[in-house]
């Protein structure tokens, strides 16, 4: 696993349109729920759990973990989560996949997007990320995995 070499080619671009400068959004599943929308974000410092996506799941509000800690939007403005939940986290195809647990701050806001994977969970997984090839790969026991940008 730590001996993985993980890269990218242009074979790996060639279903995808050229140029773009898309966002890399994928499906993972949290808990038993496949959630598609999912911004995988290089510059966030937290992941977070958007609240209709978190009301979907038909998870109890007293199951969140109060927080006071706010998050700084990048205007500076400030937003305080009601709570953080800890989710396990399957990405990629059997058996190039991982499972983690991930804290989410629960963020009852707008959103394009049902969560977004930061830098604790991509640091976690020792994944590698491409935007031109709009996907995110990762070492496992078996080999490297991937996720395809949706």
């Amino acid at each position: 696993m730590d001996d993985s070499v993980i890269g990218f080619s242009e074979e790996g671009a060639r279903c995808l349109h050229h140029p773009h400068d898309d966002a890399l959004v994928v499906s993972i599943q949290i808990d038993d729920y496949n959630t598609h929308r999912v911004l995988v974000d290089n510059g966030s410092s937290a992941d977070i759990l958007y609240y209709p996506a978190f009301q979907q799941m038909r998870i109890g509000r007293e199951m969140l973990i109060p927080t006071d800690v706010p998050l700084v939007g990048f205007g500076g403005t400030r937003v305080y989560p009601p709570g953080a939940i800890t989710l396990s986290v399957t990405v990629g195809d059997y058996p190039q996949q991982i499972t983690k647990d991930v804290t989410f701050p629960v963020v009852d806001c707008s959103s394009a997007y049902n969560a977004i994977l930061g830098r604790p969970t991509l640091n976690s997984w020792k994944a590698v990320t491409s935007t031109y090839h709009l996907m995110v790969k990762f070492p496992t026991e078996y080999g490297v995995g991937e996720v395809q940008g949706d």
